[in-house]
């Protein structure tokens, strides 16, 4: 093909004599294609290697929505704080701790201790808290809180378990499920309600 373009341009152009003029007419087209593919071969080049990344970054964001929503039991851990459950829609915190404990010592004492675990609380699977209502109980002369945990179902007022915090020792005593330790005349601190819809 490219000696008929020669021959043509050498026809319509008898009187030029300088053949390096002619050649590098010619040899023009083949340059500009040249180009052109080179071009489309980097553009293609580049499409796959970004269509490459594209799935990557989605087969990695669906495997992380698989596991972070996949079946596993749950653990109880500190601080843990919830998106899942929202304050007065599915739950009712209640403090009353004026002049009796500081808010900021009785937050962190239920942290500790998991009474402001609400995922917990709120799971009613079998190993989960299955909570209906938490009320805690300060004893100053002791520095102790008492949890009276009440489970989805209880009745009247008798709880399902009641848990000590011992605030100076940053734990639950070995006897901490102690039953026969009274709440009566203690002032309430602390409720938190699951809200029943």
């Amino acid at each position: 093909m490219d000696v008929t373009i020669n021959k043509q341009v050498r026809d319509v152009m008898p009187e030029l004599k300088d053949k390096e003029l002619v050649d590098k007419i010619v040899d023009e087209k083949p340059v500009k294609s040249r180009l052109g593919i080179l071009i489309l071969m980097i553009v293609g080049f580049l499409v796959i290697v970004f269509g490459a990344l594209i799935i990557y970054a989605m087969t990695q964001t669906h495997k992380t929505s698989q596991s972070s929503t996949g079946i596993s039991s749950p653990k109880v851990t500190k601080n843990v704080t919830t998106s899942k459950y929202i304050a007065g829609k599915d739950y009712k915190v209640t403090y009353s701790n004026q002049n009796v404990i500081d808010k900021g010592v009785l937050d962190k004492a239920l942290e500790e201790s998991n009474g402001k675990n609400i995922n917990f609380m709120m799971d009613t699977s079998e190993d989960g808290g299955n909570m209906a209502k938490v009320e805690v109980y300060y004893n100053k002369d002791k520095n102790l809180l008492v949890e009276r945990l009440f489970k989805n179902g209880y009745q009247g007022d008798q709880e399902t378990t009641r848990v000590v915090y011992d605030i100076n020792q940053g734990k639950i005593p070995d006897n901490g499920d102690t039953p026969s330790l009274h709440y009566q005349g203690l002032p309430l601190v602390y409720k938190w309600e699951k809200i029943v819809k």
